[in-house]
Order: C-alpha cells, then sequence, then structure tokens
C-alpha cells in the first residue's frame, strides 16, 4: 500500500536506470517504512519543472501509506530519495521536494476491496 510517485525531468531517465530505481525505490520505502515489499508500488513519469525561477534537472516524490509515515520515517525516506537521485540521475538534492500522505485504510482500495 505504500505508493511512491515520482516526477523526474524529462530526459533524465533511460531505461537501465528507470528499472534499477524502480527496484532500488521499492526496497528503500519497504526497508524504511517497515511494511512488505509485496504491497510498494514505485511509479516514476517525466516532466518538465522550472524551480527556483530556473529551468533544469528537478524532481517531485509523492509517497503515500496507510501509517508506517513519521518525522524520523519521513527524514530517512527524504535523505534515501535525495541520495538516490543525486546519484542516479545527477539531480540535485536542493532540486527534490518530497511530499508525505498517510491515508486512511478505508481510503485506500486495492484487490476489489479497501483496506479498511
Amino acid at each position: 500500500m505504500p505508493l511512491l510517485k515520482l516526477q523526474v525531468s524529462s530526459g533524465t531517465v533511460n531505461e537501465d536506470k528507470r528499472d534499477e530505481l524502480l527496484r532500488t525505490l521499492s526496497k528503500a520505502v519497504a526497508d524504511i517504512i517497515g511494511k512488505p515489499e509485496k504491497y510498494v508500488m514505485v511509479s516514476i513519469e517525466e516532466s518538465y519543472f522550472l524551480m527556483s525561477g530556473e529551468p533544469g534537472p528537478a524532481a517531485f516524490v509523492e509517497l503515500s501509506s496507510i501509517g508506517g509515515l513519521n518525522i524520523k520515517v519521513n527524514n530517512d525516506i527524504t535523505k534515501k530519495v535525495c541520495s538516490l537521485l543525486n546519484k542516479t540521475l545527477s539531480i540535485s538534492p536542493e532540486r527534490v521536494y518530497v511530499s508525505f500522505y498517510d491515508v486512511s485504510a478505508n481510503d485506500w482500495g486495492w484487490n476489489g476491496s479497501t483496506f479498511g
């Protein structure tokens, strides 16, 4: 049920980097939040960004989860994601925003039902 949606600058992700990044992010989310990777979903899409009045490489990350989010987890996720994006895609951590959403089990559907 954790869902990490990553928007990155257009043209920064080739197929090899995409697959590696998806796997690495999925494992990191599961490990840091403490949920089985079986329920983790990660998506990557390319976008165009203007940040601080300047175009260029940037990323926006949304992480939604039913529970498991708190100040320590959010900080750990932010640190890990920024590090991975810098290492893998050369996106500076100062050009990454990360947003967190704690979702009610009643508001998350899967497999024909909700978790609530």
